[in-house]
């Protein structure tokens, strides 16, 4: 006799995890990826918080995800953000950044609303550090709490130690070095590594920022802290030393489960491929290699240091194809006409990871942030590093001096804030694209990006870390069943 098939009643229930990023697509997209990550593997089903002037970019990215999207109305006329602003690209400096992140804990009452109503209830929720007070809603509704903070183990490592030594105490801006360069602090618990003064402070921005964004910093690190774990977007084998660091001597316990680019659906296919898809094609049928420039979408450049980089580009003896942010900035009369052929300026939105996995491209110009970074890796494309702010400097040192696959970008007076010429722009082209430093880099980022797809396919270091976080975590244990669901699972 058949045995009747179970029930939906009897099906084992899988986790429900809520998932509330920073409202900054820089912030969204990782967690984007670990929805699909997560629905992939059968791991979780997923409800994605946002509002309604990201709701569209979220549902789009979600596409395929089959996670529930929910809105939570954004107020209008906060003092301090432009009208209408529901996004950190929208706002105009480092300061009002500040102010941004704190109106988001206007949508408390909306979030403990929408969880308290959840069926079936969150197991577990997964926010932004930058959503501090989401502490208090998980505690109230007895929700397990993670933090998702889109940055570097190494990064979280370094921001520990500035607030361990506050080498900024001893460190002054214009303290030199006999050699001229800026002075350093060698970090305790890392001899090997020496951070400027810059290196941490970059992560509050400029002068008339750096009290508001301190006062910001204590809250997120806060937030860490009380959390019930970190989830990072890296890998164990390209940063075991930082994450046995932080789980033996900081807490709460880290979870690397990146990098989770490798999890971005294929792009839907279009009428047309797009022009620059088709330029990087003819590219490759010409046996040329290909620089890839983008220099970051929050950091506002000056047209004059852009121009810099346009006259760099036109001096060096590469093909490149440059993403431009903001789409009318003015590269200098007549650049793009003498470079045309050799170069190629999108003043649109490309599929970065689309153009770094391209046969052609060899190598990036980057302003190191961290997605950034780990879509070279995986790609297996080598960078030239030219950090602004942020976690940037951070990124940039653990690259050049650690990873060894990239090469630095220096400005004329080795600050961050500094000028980079034309001349530095073209040198250190010359070098990724066509010198010895840039075949070695290139063979170690091609090593690194071999690791990092072990690390993401079932059974690898960040899949069996994310399940043991999930089994470790998730509160509605007596209806859930993680194993049994494993044979339900979606294919990859």
């Amino acid at each position: 006799m058949a045995i009747p098939s179970s029930t939906p009643e009897e099906t084992p229930a899988l986790p429900h995890i809520a998932i509330f990023p920073f409202l900054a697509k820089g912030h969204t997209i990782p967690l984007i990826h670990l929805a699909h990550y997560l629905h992939r593997h059968g791991l979780a089903t997923v409800t994605f918080f946002t509002t309604p002037g990201n709701a569209a970019f979220v549902r789009e990215g979600l596409s395929g995800a089959d996670a529930a999207v929910v809105e939570l109305t954004f107020p209008a006329d906060v003092p301090g953000i432009p009208p209408g602003v529901e996004s950190a690209e929208g706002l105009t400096s480092m300061a009002s950044f500040a102010v941004f992140a704190d109106a988001t804990s206007l949508l408390r009452p909306q979030l403990e609303a929408s969880l308290a109503e959840m069926q079936p209830p969150a197991s577990l929720l997964v926010t932004d550090p930058f959503l501090y007070w989401t502490k208090a809603t998980a505690e109230m509704l007895g929700i397990p709490k993670v933090s998702f903070f889109g940055i570097s183990a190494f990064a979280h490592v370094m921001r520990e130690v500035r607030v361990r030594h506050d080498p900024c105490a001893t460190l002054k801006q214009d303290d030199v070095d006999a050699d001229g360069n800026p002075a350093t602090f060698v970090v305790p618990e890392f001899p090997h590594i020496k951070l400027t003064f810059e290196d941490f402070m970059a992560p509050f921005g400029d002068p008339a920022s750096v009290a508001s964004m301190l006062e910001l910093d204590g809250k997120l690190g806060k937030a860490i802290e009380e959390s019930q774990g970190l989830i990072i977007n890296t890998f164990h084998g390209m940063e075991a030393q930082y994450v046995d660091f932080w789980n033996q001597h900081v807490g709460p316990r880290a979870w690397p489960v990146g990098p989770l680019c490798l999890v971005q659906p294929a792009p839907a296919p279009a009428e047309a491929r797009p022009s620059w898809m088709e330029w990087l094609d003819n590219k490759a049928s010409d046996g040329r290699v290909v620089l890839y420039v983008a220099l970051g979408t929050l950091a506002a450049i000056p047209e004059s240091q852009l121009k810099e980089v346009a006259d760099g580009l036109e001096r060096a003896d590469v093909d490149f194809i440059w993403a431009v942010r903001p789409e009318n900035i003015d590269l200098g009369s007549g650049f793009e006409e003498r470079t045309k052929g050799r170069g190629l300026v999108v003043r649109e939105w490309v599929d970065q990871l689309e153009i770094l996995k391209h046969e052609s491209v060899r190598g990036f110009l980057s302003h190191c942030g961290w997605n950034s970074v780990l879509e070279s890796i995986t790609a297996g494309v080598p960078l030239a590093v030219w950090p602004m702010h942020a976690d940037q400097p951070f990124n940039a040192r653990f690259l050049v001096d650690e990873l060894k696959i990239a090469v630095r970008v220096q400005t004329s007076d080795r600050t961050i804030r500094g000028l980079v010429t034309s001349e530095e722009v073209s040198k250190v082209v010359g070098m990724l694209m066509l010198g010895e430093e840039g075949v070695e880099v290139a063979k170690n980022v091609t090593e690194l990006s071999a690791s990092a797809k072990e690390a993401m396919v079932e059974g690898g270091s960040s899949w069996k870390a994310l399940k043991d976080m999930i089994s470790e975590l998730c509160v509605r244990k007596g209806n859930v069943n993680l194993e049994e669901s494993q044979d339900e699972k979606v294919d990859a």
